[in-house]
Formats: C-alpha cells, sequence, structure tokens
C-alpha cells in the first residue's frame, strides 16, 4: 500500500527497534570493551589500539563499502551486518570464559565490528528514504525518533549496564551485545523487501566508489552537509580530549561531576533531536542548519568562558541540543535529495570524511592544551565551528535546499511501485 501522508509505514515501527535494540547493545560495548581491555593490560597504547580499532574501517574501506551497498540488497545487508556481528562476538565471549582474552584479539573484534557497522549503517541509510517514499517530513520525523532512541540508549542506558554485565562475568557484556544483534537481525529480516535502485552499466567496484565520491564533491549542497560533520568532529574532538581534564582543573568537579557534564549534553541533544523538524519548518532547512552549526559554536565559546560547573552544564546541554537537531535535518535531507543508486556511496562518503577528521581534532586539542593552556583548545574549536558555519551558510541556504527539493520533484516517478508493508 502507498504511505499516506504524514503517516509512518508499520515497517519503520521494526526498524526503529531493531536499530534501538542494537543501540543499547553498542552502548554496553562502550563501557565493557575498554574496562574489559583494562583486566588485560595497563599500557594507554596498547589501550587506544583498542579504542581505535573500531574507527578504522571507515578510514580504509569506507567509500568501498557504500559502493558495495549500493550493489546489494539494503535489508539483506543489515541483517547479514547482524547476524555476522552476533556470532563475531561468540569467539571473545568463549575465550574470556576459558580465560584466553587478549588485547589483540579485542583489537581484532573491534575491528570486525566496526566493519559490521559499516554495512549495516550505510545500509539504514540507504534503506530508510525507500521505506518512507523519500517524503521529506517523514524522514525528519523518523531521523528525530532514530536519533533520540540512539541518544537513550547507547549514550545513557548501555554504558551504566555494560560497567554493572561485566561485575558479573568478563564474556556477560559480550553476550548481551550479541543477543541484541541476534534481536536486530531477526526485526530487520521482517522488513517489507524494497526494490532495488536501476542497475548502472558495468564498472569496476572502484570505478563506483569514485564516483559516488565525486558526486559529493561536485555538489554545492551536499558538499556543505558533508563538512559540517567533518570540521564539527574535529572541533568537538579537540574539546572531548582536554574535556575530563578542565573540568577538574577549572571547574573543579570530580568524576561524579563530569559525568553529570556528559549527561547535560546528551539530554540536550535528545531535546534537539525532538525539536529538529519544528526548525525545520518554521526556518526552512538551510537556516535551520546554520542557526544550528552557529547554536553549537557559540555554546562552545560558552564553555570555554565557564566560570563554574553550572555553566559549563548549561554550555554542554545548548550544544548537543544544536548537535542532536543537526544531525536530524542534515541527514534527513541528504536522503531526500540523493538518487537511490548513489544513496550508499553518498552517506559512506560523508561518514568517512567525519570519521578521518575525527583524530586531526585529538591531535589538535591535546597539542594546544600542552602548548597554551586547557581553556585553548575549547575556544579554538569555538573559532572553527563559527568559521565554518560561515563558510557553508551559502552552500546549505534555503535557496539552494529549496532547487535541490524542486529537481527531486521534477525527476519522480509517478509509475513507481508502490511498497507493501
Amino acid at each position: 500500500m502507498r504511505i499516506a501522508s504524514g503517516t509512518l509505514p508499520s515497517g519503520f515501527g521494526r526498524l526503529w527497534t531493531a536499530q534501538t535494540v542494537s543501540s543499547f547493545g553498542d552502548g554496553v560495548m562502550v563501557a565493557a570493551l575498554p574496562l574489559l581491555a583494562l583486566t588485560l593490560t595497563r599500557d594507554p597504547m596498547a589501550l587506544a589500539v583498542v579504542t581505535a580499532a573500531g574507527t578504522l574501517p571507515w578510514l580504509f574501506f569506507g567509500v568501498l563499502g557504500g559502493a558495495l551497498v549500493d550493489r546489494w540488497d539494503r535489508r539483506r545487508t543489515m541483517w547479514v551486518a547482524d547476524v555476522s556481528r552476533a556470532l563475531l562476538l561468540a569467539v571473545p565471549a568463549a575465550a574470556a570464559a576459558l580465560d584466553m582474552l587478549s588485547v589483540p584479539m579485542l583489537a581484532v573484534v573491534a575491528f570486525l565490528l566496526g566493519v559490521g557497522g559499516l554495512f549495516f549503517d550505510t545500509a539504514a541509510t540507504a534503506y530508510l528514504p525507500e521505506l518512507l517514499g523519500r517524503e521529506p517530513a517523514l524522514l525528519e520525523r523518523a531521523n528525530s525518533r532514530l536519533r533520540a532512541a540512539q541518544t537513550a540508549t547507547s549514550g545513557f542506558a548501555g554504558p551504566p549496564a555494560g560497567s554493572a554485565l561485566l561485575a558479573l562475568g568478563r564474556s556477560v557484556p559480550l553476550l548481551a551485545d550479541a543477543v541484541s544483534f541476534a534481536v536486530s537481525a531477526l526485526l530487520v529480516r521482517s522488513l517489507p523487501s524494497m526494490p532495488r535502485p536501476a542497475a548502472p552499466a558495468r564498472e569496476s567496484l572502484l570505478r563506483q566508489a569514485r564516483d559516488g565520491a565525486s558526486y559529493v564533491f561536485r555538489d554545492r549542497l551536499l558538499l556543505g552537509l558533508a563538512l559540517r560533520p567533518a570540521v564539527g568532529n574535529v572541533a568537538f574532538l579537540a574539546v572531548e580530549t582536554v574535556l575530563a581534564l578542565f573540568a577538574h582543573e577549572r571547574l573543579g568537579v570530580g568524576a561524579f561531576g563530569f559525568g553529570l557534564l556528559l549527561t547535560a549534553e546528551a539530554t540536550g541533544g535528545l531535546i534537539g533531536a525532538a525539536v529538529a523538524s519544528i526548525l525545520s519548518r518554521r526556518l526552512g532547512t538551510g537556516t535551520a542548519l546554520t542557526c544550528t552549526a552557529a547554536v553549537e559554536g557559540l555554546a562552545i565559546l560558552a564553555l570555554a568562558a565557564a566560570p563554574n560547573a553550572y555553566v559549563a552544564g548549561f554550555a554542554l546541554a545548548v550544544c548537543g541540543a544544536g548537535m542532536g537537531a543537526t544531525m536530524v535535518i542534515g541527514p534527513s535531507l541528504r536522503q531526500t535529495i540523493v538518487p537511490a543508486h548513489l544513496m550508499g556511496r553518498v552517506a559512506s562518503t560523508s561518514r568517512m570524511l567525519a570519521m578521518c577528521a575525527a583524530p586531526f581534532g585529538a591531535f589538535l586539542g591535546g597539542w594546544l592544551a600542552s602548548g597554551f593552556g586547557v581553556r585553548t583548545p575549547l575556544y579554538a574549536a569555538a573559532g572553527l565551528l563559527l568559521t565554518m558555519t560561515a563558510v557553508t551558510a551559502t552552500m546549505t541556504s534555503n535557496r539552494r535546499v529549496e532547487a535541490a527539493l524542486r529537481a527531486v520533484a521534477a525527476n519522480a516517478d509517478p509509475a513507481r511501485e508502490p511498497v507493501r508493508l
């Protein structure tokens, strides 16, 4: 049946549940994986290798992964990725139970989980607009709910649960994450199958990957949407690198107070995701994106100048709200305007740019703090965010967004098969 205007289909409920369950498992591993590594070694470099291993798949073959997703059935890609991750986690769980777990094994598992995440996330991003008929309002509502659920589960509920489960045994959090992937796979398997995009002329995988990346760089709107998270990651990682030290030395808070600061930021993220659609309707998508980016920069500036923990917590909450809204509005717009046969490659190219930028931000934050004081990275991050806002404002303006939406409407195929749900 056709999707009624303004109504999310029942299939979205299953996709939301699958991603919520999986995000909870991810949150469990956010806390459990470094703690597991800590039971095996106290070497900071070894711990860093385990932490970084999960991001390497995006750096090594993010765009190639997107090209493969554009060749494959998106629903099948998602549930196969989930089943593979569930089976993978059985290996370290057994090793932990037999006291055979090692740091190299954890690093390999983190890397392979990252590979599975690359394929699942890219396929889910490409699948959602097809499920919702590429309607902008529905995409914003859907992404708002997905983002809120992800923040609540992986940011609030998952990490404490991971720590608690680890106290029951080293294999317990690994098994819990495996179960979350298995449940997600069953739900995704029940989703409606979508017709594959029209197959392009036979080309090599490398050529298709290059075409997807060049599509982003040639389109000023898509480039602006990609630059925001890439530059934002440099800024936010610079802040994150020194935030604990800043909180301790300048704000005088301990571990519990630092946890409250992070909770304030996550709470802001939930609020931002909830109001994203309202901002987009009231201001226009382009103006809303510019405003949320400016809010992030100004909030980090306020954080840098914060005289106490209360002001810092409010600034982080405001920054989280800006980030939450941006991460709903931007992806929703991209899913609306990108052709179906390019969606995987465009999404993975944008994600890869953001992931590649993150290590530079961490290095920048550490270098500035070492040489110029712990507040300096925060001021630098604020300046970077506000500069990025000014540079990309015209690239993602309401005028440019409206032109892209008109082009999509003009190219829409009225004879397209209705989606059966």
